[in-house]
């Protein structure tokens, strides 16, 4: 058990119960609008996809991460041990299989500015372990324990997202059939170049457009969408992107349904935008029940995190 090993380490004290930090409530990202560079002539904010929805996806990406804290040095520096897994569910006639390698990684994160990371490397091989602070920390923060719980939830998150970006670069180098990917795709510079995957973001924290946009975007009636406008996060590939309203909003919030889509850029983002929109309205069915967010869900999606369901819950036991 990876409990006892860490005694082994001076200063270190196992805990009992090592409870998830996935979804705690420590630095949420705070809101915010960003402006877009808006790439198509649209004289509409709200634009009706016609022509009914049309299967296009031919498989499913996602990626899961489980981080818990197993083990204090002192009373303020946590140890986190994440496991990260990424995987692609292909469609079989009407049933999924996985494609390709499934990847499964799990590695001990703690901040090296305050244990002897040396020994704690010796300790833990053949574990990975990887540092959580960077240069760009200030000092007296890192002395806070949220901080430091914060800091490796980020760490697991990238190792996550950087599963997630290995597992799409290796389907849009071989495949030939339009990949659904639970997330944004800029990140990836193989992805965000490619013409088959194509990233579906469920949350809206950070919101693309002007003010104008926004108020369009969250009025969007079923089955209608955004004009598309060109995004370019920083230090990530720039995409072309749209919000789409999957479900009628009328009794729920005004992110119901909503969803916005990423894809590479493209001479005719209208074609492209309308085309995309069909291929993820006909995902609505089969409902991705009981998932609570079954309303922005796909069943693909769902079937991933499935798949990977087991290993995120159980891999830190060991």
């Amino acid at each position: 058990m990876l409990r006892t090993v860490l005694t082994q380490v001076e200063g270190v004290r196992a805990v009992l119960d090592a409870s998830p930090l996935d979804g705690t409530p420590l630095d949420a990202e705070p809101p915010r609008v960003v402006d877009a560079e808006a790439v198509e002539n649209a004289t509409n904010r709200s634009i009706p996809i016609v022509g009914g929805s049309i299967p296009g996806f031919g498989a499913f990406l996602d990626g899961r991460q489980d981080s818990r804290i197993v083990a204090w040095i002192g009373a303020l520096t946590p140890l986190v041990i994440g496991t990260v897994s990424a995987g692609i569910q292909q469609r079989d006639g009407r049933r999924l299989r996985s494609w390709g390698e499934t990847i499964v990684e799990r590695r001990l994160y703690a901040p090296f500015a305050r244990v002897d990371s040396d020994r704690l490397r010796r300790a833990c091989h053949p574990l990975p372990v990887v540092d959580t602070l960077t240069r760009d920390d200030d000092p007296a923060s890192a002395l806070h324990p949220a901080f430091l719980q914060e800091r490796a939830r980020q760490a697991v998150l990238r190792d996550r997202e950087d599963a997630e970006q290995r597992v799409g670069a290796a389907w849009c180098a071989v495949a030939q059939v339009p990949l659904f990917v639970d997330g944004g795709i800029a990140g990836s510079d193989s992805m965000a170049r490619s013409p088959l995957a194509i990233g579906v973001v469920k949350s809206h924290r950070t919101f693309y457009g002007d003010a104008e946009g926004m108020a369009a975007a969250l009025g969007l009636g079923p089955a209608e969408r955004t004009p598309v406008v060109r995004i370019a996060p920083r230090g990530r590939r720039p995409v072309y992107s749209w919000y789409l309203r999957l479900r009628d909003p009328a009794g729920h919030d005004a992110l119901w349904g909503l969803v916005r889509i990423e894809v590479a850029e493209t001479s005719d983002p209208t074609g492209r935008a309308d085309l995309v929109s069909r291929w993820v309205l006909a995902e609505r069915a089969p409902l991705a029940a009981p998932d609570a967010r079954w309303d922005r869900m796909t069943y693909g999606v769902r079937a991933v995190e499935q798949a990977l369901g087991a290993v995120a819950r159980s891999g830190w036991r060991t």
